[in-house]
């Protein structure tokens, strides 16, 4: 087959021609994006119980669900959220399980629930993450803000008829109603409740159908129409007659407007009201694509706003991903420049060329097979093809290189090109398996880490499967029909570039003395050598158990985005939080005009560091809680290609202009969450008892704190709002007052009754109905006010009960059935290591809690479990594949002992990835890891080689000593040759200085210093290794 296509004149061509063609036919079909998706796993249930306690929804809406939800197959973890007004149970599905058939058991299981509360609404199940958050557009004006409004969803309305813009949420605004608030005294007056009036109301606010009028042949439609939907006609409803004869109506004893039910629900941009519209994607859309339509309909769309709006695109995920891709894509093909260079140092600018074109051609089929397995193209995928280079290279090179060789001892073009191949053949393809062997285990990587990371093998191994066919059945021809008609003579040698021949010589000569020598002493003192060897090899591995080389489950992502996270105690007045919102965006600005003066000049003026600056009020990622008294301050920064100030400058200086801040809960300056790794600390703490919970989290915050580089640590154990506790007097019972009398008038009164709720348009509005809020500010107010009795007798709430001071939890979370306080904080990975500190709290404070409260217990989550979880994961899953390399070089080499001989390539690698590590000062992290995995393909590639040639040696007559020396000095060639082409290939990205390159450095890291410790030791070392298994016996030597 090999000699077929080397000898015919087009088949070669053909099938490299329908690779290219299959590729680039795939490209346009494969989706871009930051990272891979992966499979979502998580369920949420959301029960809205309005105006009730936290401890009222965990035990009136959390606990029935729990108990609903409990025995269902699939589950993985189960937890449920309490808070003022609304429980949230999420439910994470097992690994491997079905998404859909959870989803319809929980439907089935929630709509058998008979005990929630009265006032409960119904339940609202979803798939959480299906979507990913793509690009806002915000809309700011000086105008009224339900203009603003009315435009914002006009303009949503407009982008949805784009053809793949769908998914869009307004937010900036809470729902409009039409608000009543009644003046007590004036109830008094009349004789009302407020359940009265809000009676009244609904009945007079109708618009029904009521029949049909036949007469003279036609048919009429009747229909009572007496709806009114604007504050001044609803103020206009009669509520009653008066004594005299007139009539009472709504806006003689309340006042009515029409207003957002939350004042705090707001947004700001340069001081303006502002309304976001968020644009998401679905999991099979192209990032890309998506935001360059939103952004020509934005183009468009500012053609023809009015000019007091301005529009502003924010939070583009699409360009992290396009830097980060023309970041990959800029560097590949500098890789590739150098990789050709390295060749031409060895081999002719043709015979070169023709071993690299095996690069794009690997590529394009590697791509076709992408689109059909549904790979898309993004910063794993991308570095997969970048790492595949140096597999690509060193079957090409070692075909191409034994074809050199075969042509040195006088054979013809295409004879040298079929025996070369023949030659070299077995090990190449023994290789190909070994590779597959190591990687095809991490294709089932567990943890949402390993989700991401087992695209690499995926990518990997089809680009490795392409060239190999492409090694095979495409490269011989080419090198034949290029040594036919353009043979290399001796004349043509010496008009060589003075560069090419004195590498040429140079290197010749360091083959055949120097290291020649070298292995031959090394040899003879194999036992030394190979203890120096060993010696290396332990002392590496202390630098990452000693701490010397710190781990971290996935590299820092320096991204575009800053956020100031505001969370004040519960209850905190909306004015004075935006006072503190206030100053700190003041400080933020003089930051921006200092730093803004660093940056290259655009159009004449520097650009400005800081390109806008978002008030986000009622938002506060890590909170878990909404209201007055949380807020997000986001600075939407230059991306880190246009930027000359590091995104930890501008933290730092805001961090210390604004200071500390009395009275706050949380004061934290952060990047929001990239990556898959989760957040740096996060513990979760498990008991029943709460007050035991709340201890040990403090004392456990108190550690946290007291270390350098831990910052903004917070637990979601807080006080809520201060209560009034309520509880009947015996005597109450005689006047037929009881509690559900007292609790619906009260929340009438003070939490509200939606008296009706109707269509205006494309909005629902409510009328919301309740007391003025002069008429509920204070105890007194509530001692007096006025319990209705079933005979219309009003009496005071004071003297039909006892009101106490009471104050609970702003929110109550339950893990797996238990009371759960969830620590969560953020590491300065310039100071400090998450490994370190958590094992030094576990050990200082975590388990002396643990003795403290018996009934407390405690997990990892975030970074920490995703880290252990996929770490153990590629840890097993390699060392799966090193025993299928082990029984797959068992079997080709006849023997138990050799195969080790061979493996033991792969821990010489470990020794440089860790120093490589420790020179750049990196972390050791999952794609270090991954690097190092990946390592293990070229490494044995190597090896197998060298082996080979030692036995190919001894078969022709040799000792083991000369086979030992000569297999070295034969192999050495190919071996330089493939390491130096890795390492050109990858070298760019190593250097690359952008900030979008730190994610994928430690992985490079590990395979350009991996791969070259471990070329100079096989090269060195594995003859010392191979002659010390002769000396016991171990290898049996077959001379012809």
């Amino acid at each position: 087959m090999i000699g077929y296509f080397a000898k015919h004149p087009t088949a070669s061509n053909l099938l490299m021609l329908l690779i290219l063609i299959l590729g680039v036919s795939a490209l346009p079909n494969i989706k871009r994006e930051t990272f891979p998706e992966f499979a979502n796993r998580k369920l949420q249930v959301s029960v809205i119980y309005p105006g009730a306690s936290t401890s009222d929804v965990e035990t009136g809406i959390c606990v029935p669900l729990e108990e609903a939800i409990d025995g269902l197959a699939q589950i993985d973890t189960l937890s449920c959220e309490s808070r003022e007004g609304q429980g949230k149970l999420t439910v994470e599905l097992e690994e491997g399980g079905n998404i859909a058939r959870l989803l319809s058991d929980v439907k089935t299981e929630v709509d058998a629930i008979d005990n929630f509360p009265q006032q409960a609404e119904s339940p609202l199940i979803k798939e959480i993450g299906r979507n990913d958050p793509l690009i806002t557009l915000a809309i700011s004006a000086d105008t009224a803000d339900f203009h603003l409004k009315q435009y914002a969803e006009s303009v949503k309305d407009q982008l949805q008829k784009l053809p793949d813009i769908s998914l869009i949420e307004l937010q900036g605004f809470s729902d409009q109603q039409l608000s009543v608030r009644l003046n007590l005294p004036l109830l008094r007056q009349y004789g009302l409740s407020i359940e009265q009036v809000a009676q009244r109301i609904k009945r007079q606010n109708v618009k029904l159908p009521s029949g049909n009028l036949e007469t003279q042949g036609k048919t009429l439609l009747i229909r009572v129409d007496q709806q009114k939907v604007t504050a001044v006609s609803l103020a206009t409803t009669i509520i009653s007659n008066t004594p005299q004869g007139g009539v009472l109506r709504l806006s003689d004893i309340a006042q009515v407007t029409e207003r957002f039910e939350k004042d705090e629900v707001s947004v700001f941009i340069g001081g303006k009201r502002t309304a976001l519209l968020k644009i998401n994607k679905t999991k099979s859309q192209d990032a890309l694509v998506l935001v360059d339509q939103v952004k020509q309909f934005v183009n468009q769309l500012e053609k023809q706003a009015p000019k007091r709006i301005d529009l502003t695109l924010t939070q583009d995920t699409a360009k992290i991903v396009e830097d980060r891709l023309n970041m990959l894509l800029g560097n590949a093909w500098q890789g590739i420049l150098l990789v050709f260079a390295v060749m031409w140092l060895f081999f002719g600018w043709r015979y070169s060329f023709w071993v690299a074109m095996g690069l794009p051609v690997s590529f394009m089929g590697a791509f076709w097979l992408m689109s059909l397995m549904g790979v898309s193209i993004n910063m794993i995928s991308m570095v997969a093809l970048l790492m595949s280079i140096g597999i690509l290279m060193d079957d090409a090179i070692v075909i191409a290189e034994s074809i050199a060789h075969q042509l040195e001892k006088g054979k013809s073009a295409l004879q040298g090109a079929i025996d070369g191949v023949l030659l070299v053949g077995p090990g190449v393809f023994s290789s190909f398996l070994t590779t597959a062997s190591v990687f095809i285990g991490l294709l089932w990587l567990s943890g949402d880490i390993g989700a991401v990371l087992q695209v690499f093998p995926q990518v990997l191994l089809a680009t490795v499967a392409v060239s190999l066919i492409e090694a095979f059945f495409i490269l011989p021809c080419h090198l034949y029909h290029s040594l036919l008609m353009h043979p290399q003579t001796a004349e043509e040698t010496v008009k060589q570039p003075k560069i090419k021949r004195w590498f040429n010589q140079t290197f010749e000569n360091f083959r055949h003395k120097q290291l020649v020598n070298l292995v031959e002493r090394l040899t003879q003192h194999r036992y030394l050598a190979s203890g120096a060897a060993f010696a290396l090899f332990f002392m590496t591995i202390s630098l990452l158990a000693g701490g010397a080389i710190k781990f971290k489950a996935f590299p820092s992502l320096e991204g575009d985005i800053l956020e100031m996270r505001l969370l004040m105690p519960q209850g905190t007045p909306l004015d004075q939080t935006k006072k503190i919102v206030q100053r700190s965006v003041k400080q933020l600005e003089l930051i921006n005009q200092d730093l803004t003066l660093l940056q290259p000049e655009l159009n004449g003026q520097p650009q400005s560091l800081i390109k806008s600056i978002t008030v986000e009020y009622n938002q506060n990622g890590d909170a878990f809680e909404k209201g007055t008294h949380i807020a997000t301050v986001r600075a939407d920064i230059l991306t880190a290609e246009t930027r000359n100030s590091s995104i930890y400058t501008v933290k730092d200086r805001w961090r210390d202009s604004v200071g500390e801040v009395a009275g706050a809960i949380q004061l934290a300056f952060k990047e929001p969450t990239l990556g898959p790794s989760g957040r740096p600390i996060e513990i979760q703490l498990h008991s029943e008892n709460l007050q035991q919970l709340s201890e040990a989290a403090w004392e456990i915050r108190q550690q946290l704190i007291s270390y350098q580089g831990v910052v903004d640590v917070l637990d979601d154990l807080r006080p809520g709002k201060p209560e009034w506790k309520i509880e009947l007097l015996p005597s109450a019972s005689a006047l037929g007052v009881d509690g559900l009398l007292i609790a619906n008038q009260l929340r009438s009164g003070y939490f509200g009754i939606t008296a009706d709720e109707f269509q205006r348009g494309s909005q629902t509005l409510k009328v919301d109905v309740q007391l003025s809020d002069r008429d509920k500010s204070s105890l007194q107010q509530l001692q007096n006010f006025p319990i209705t009795l079933n005979n219309g007798q009003q009496i005071p709430l004071a003297s039909l009960t006892n009101i106490t001071p009471d104050r609970g939890y702003a929110r109550i979370n339950r893990v797996n059935g238990q009371r759960t306080v969830t620590l969560i904080g953020d590491i300065d990975t310039r100071y400090a290591n998450t490994q370190q500190i958590i094992a030094e709290v576990e050990k200082t404070t975590i388990l002396p809690l643990l003795e403290k409260y018996p009934n407390l217990s405690f997990s990892y989550q975030g970074e920490l479990k995703q880290g252990n979880t996929t770490g153990k994961s590629i840890m097993q899953k390699f060392l799966m594949g090193l025993i299928g390399v082990f029984i797959i070089l068992s079997f080709q080499f006849r023997s138990y002992a050799e195969p080790i001989i061979v493996m033991l390539a792969i821990p010489l690698a470990l020794i440089g990835s860790l120093w490589g590590h420790l020179l750049f000062g990196y972390d050791f992290t999952m794609p270090s890891m991954l690097g190092f995995v990946s390592l293990a393909g070229i490494v044995v590639n190597n090896s197998i080689l060298l082996v080979t040639y030692i036995k190919v040696h001894i078969a022709d007559g040799m000792s083991l000593h000369q086979s030992a020396v000569q297999a070295a000095h034969s192999r050495f060639r190919a071996i330089f040759i493939t390491t130096a082409t890795t390492i050109a290939g990858t070298l760019p990205i190593l250097l690359e200085t952008s900030l979008q390159a730190q994610i994928v450095q430690p992985l490079v890291v590990s395979l350009i210093f991996g791969l070259a410790s471990s070329s100079i030791l096989v090269v060195l070392i594995l003859p010392c290794f191979y002659m010390i298994l002769e000396d016991f016996g171990l290898v049996e030597l077959k001379t012809s």
